[in-house]
């Protein structure tokens, strides 16, 4: 942990083991913005529960024959991100597995964040996507993602990853489950897959995704890098060091509506004892900390109860993180077609 120590309020623990509920008294007592009504204590979980979620969540095995090892190499810092004692990419790679297995779907869609971002909120690329997920304008737009002045929804956790699992579910069953297809086309565009069905001759529960024609390499690519970080993942368990630092207390985030009459993301914090620096950097939609409710729900994600007393120390801010999907050739959906990052790679992928 290098120096990093990390607290976990006794009196947390012991409400959030004994399934105990914040009363409505004691909400409103704490001041304008606190949730109110009952709040059930979220139950803990560690690192390791997440991990397994995702394990667990595999619709393919893990580490197939034949995975790329440009791809390993490249993602080789994944599992170290999900090591790091900041409660930042764990928790959020717990948040989006929450989401798909809601939504019934394989975990392997946890890993398109980290290939499109690093598992950044506030990722931007100078060609336009934003966000942990690097949609560009119209492609949030078409799939309800709020975009207002003062407010990009893209760099919402919450908007973003919930017009992501939709997007993924309508995939998913468009290509009878075949999460390699689904990639396929969350990348590139279900009708671009389709065609390319079409044409080999080929039916979504029969396919072979790796020898569609008329696909782009870039396309192909973004299955071998999924594969990849599942490998890399796979292997991690096999070492000691990286499964001690999954060994703790990790937030369970959820999203929670602000009440009109909340303006900056501190005051909510403060009214229900959440830390506003760790707040800021899980919601980087309200740029400067600043919630504007022009019309429509707005949304925090936040540690449930459980995880409020939370500590740890010298986290860094999330800026300081290394962005290990954007260095080399990662790409972003835009308007269904595949925008690289890093130019003149399309035809080198592999």
């Amino acid at each position: 942990m290098r120096g990093r120590t990390r607290r976990f309020a006794l009196a947390v623990v012991c409400s959030a083991s004994m399934g105990m509920l914040a009363t409505p008294a004691a909400s409103a007592a704490a001041g304008p913005g606190a949730i109110a009504g009952p709040v059930a204590a979220a139950e803990a979980r560690t690192g390791h529960d997440i991990y397994r979620q995702f394990r667990d969540g595999l619709s393919a095995p893990a580490c197939p024959a034949g995975v790329s090892e440009r791809w390993r190499t490249h993602f080789a810092a994944a599992p170290g991100r999900l090591a790091q004692p900041d409660e930042g990419t764990l928790a959020l790679f717990g948040y989006v597995l929450d989401a798909l297995e809601k939504a019934s779907l394989p975990s392997e869609y946890a890993l398109i964040p980290f290939v499109e971002s690093g598992y950044k909120p506030d990722a931007r690329s100078p060609l336009g996507p934003a966000g942990m997920w690097q949609m560009i304008k119209l492609t949030a737009r078409n799939h309800k993602v709020p975009i207002r002045g003062g407010y990009d929804g893209r760099l919402s956790p919450v908007d973003s990853t919930r017009a992501a699992v939709r997007y993924l579910k309508t995939l998913h069953g468009m290509f009878a489950g075949d999460w390699r297809l689904a990639a396929m086309a969350y990348n590139a565009g279900e009708y671009r897959i389709l065609g390319a069905l079409r044409k080999s001759g080929q039916v979504a529960r029969d396919a072979k995704p790796e020898a569609l024609p008329g696909v782009a390499g870039i396309t192909h690519a973004y299955v071998r890098k999924l594969q990849a970080l599942a490998c890399l993942l796979e292997e991690a368990e096999d070492q000691e060091q990286w499964m001690q630092a999954l060994d703790r207390p990790v937030p369970r985030l959820e999203a929670v509506p602000v009440a009109a009459d909340v303006t900056r993301v501190d005051v909510w914090a403060d009214a229900n004892g959440r830390d506003p620096r760790r707040l800021r950097r899980l919601n980087p939609a309200f740029v400067a900390g600043r919630i504007r409710h022009d019309g429509g729900a707005v949304h925090l994600l936040v540690p449930t109860p459980a995880y409020a007393a939370l500590v740890v120390d010298e986290a860094p801010d999330a800026e300081t993180q290394p962005a290990i999907a954007r260095a080399e050739g990662a790409e972003s959906t835009v308007n269904g077609s595949p925008t690289q990052v890093q130019a003149g790679r399309a035809a080198g992928d592999d």
